[in-house]
C-alpha cells in the first residue's frame, strides 16, 4: 500500500512539473509573440512616413531617381508580404535604403534647410531609436524561450507539444555590419 502511495504521489509530482513547465514555455512564447507585435508596431509607425519623406524629397532631388524608387519599393514589398520572417529581412533593406536616401539629401543644402524634411528626419531618428529597442526586447525575449525550449528537462515537455525555436532578428546584409567609411571632401570648406 505504501508503495503504491509513494508511486501514486510521483506521478501527481510529474504531472504538477509537466504542467509547471508547459504554462513557462507558453508564456514565454506570448512573450516572443508581444515583442514581435511590438516591432511590428514601430516598422508600421516607420512604413507610415516613408511616403512623406519621399514626396519631400523628390522635388529637391529629380536625377536620384534610384534612391527614391528603391526606398518607395521596398516599402510596397514589404506591404504585400504576409510572411513575417521575410518582412523583417526586408524591414532591414529598407533601413538601409533610407539610410543612403539621408546620405544622398546632404549633397542638397536646400532640402537639409527644408522644416518639413528636417521634421520627418527627425521623427525618423526618433521611430528607429523606438524599433531599435523593440528589436532589443524581442531578441532578449526569444532568447529567453529558446534557452526555455533547449534546457534539460524542459525540452521533454518542449518536444511533446510541439514548441520549436524563434528566429532572432538579426542583419541580412554582412556589409551593413563593417565600420563606414568617412571621406572629407579637399574642397569642401572653402
Amino acid at each position: 500500500m505504501t508503495v503504491l502511495l509513494a508511486v501514486l504521489a510521483l506521478c501527481v509530482l510529474a504531472g504538477l512539473w509537466c504542467v509547471a513547465v508547459y504554462n513557462g514555455l507558453v508564456r514565454a512564447r506570448n512573450l516572443v509573440v508581444e515583442a514581435r507585435s511590438g516591432m511590428d508596431v514601430q516598422l508600421k509607425r516607420r512604413a507610415d512616413l516613408v511616403p512623406n519623406l519621399v514626396e519631400t524629397v523628390k522635388g529637391y532631388m529629380g536625377h536620384e531617381r534610384g534612391v527614391l524608387e528603391s526606398v518607395t519599393g521596398l516599402r510596397a514589398k514589404i506591404d504585400a508580404t504576409a510572411d513575417p520572417d521575410s518582412r523583417l529581412a526586408m524591414e532591414g533593406q529598407l533601413g538601409t535604403a533610407l539610410s543612403r536616401l539621408f546620405a544622398v539629401a546632404e549633397n542638397y543644402p536646400a532640402l537639409r534647410a527644408s522644416e518639413n524634411f528636417l521634421s520627418l528626419q527627425q521623427e525618423l531618428a526618433a521611430i528607429e531609436g523606438e524599433l531599435q529597442l523593440a528589436r532589443r526586447y524581442y531578441n532578449g525575449a526569444v532568447r529567453d524561450f529558446n534557452t526555455r525550449i533547449q534546457s534539460f528537462p524542459a525540452n521533454l515537455v518542449a518536444g511533446s507539444f510541439g514548441f520549436t525555436t524563434a528566429p532572432s532578428f538579426e542583419i541580412e546584409n554582412p556589409a551593413d555590419r563593417d565600420t563606414p567609411k568617412v571621406r572629407f571632401d579637399a574642397g569642401a570648406g572653402s
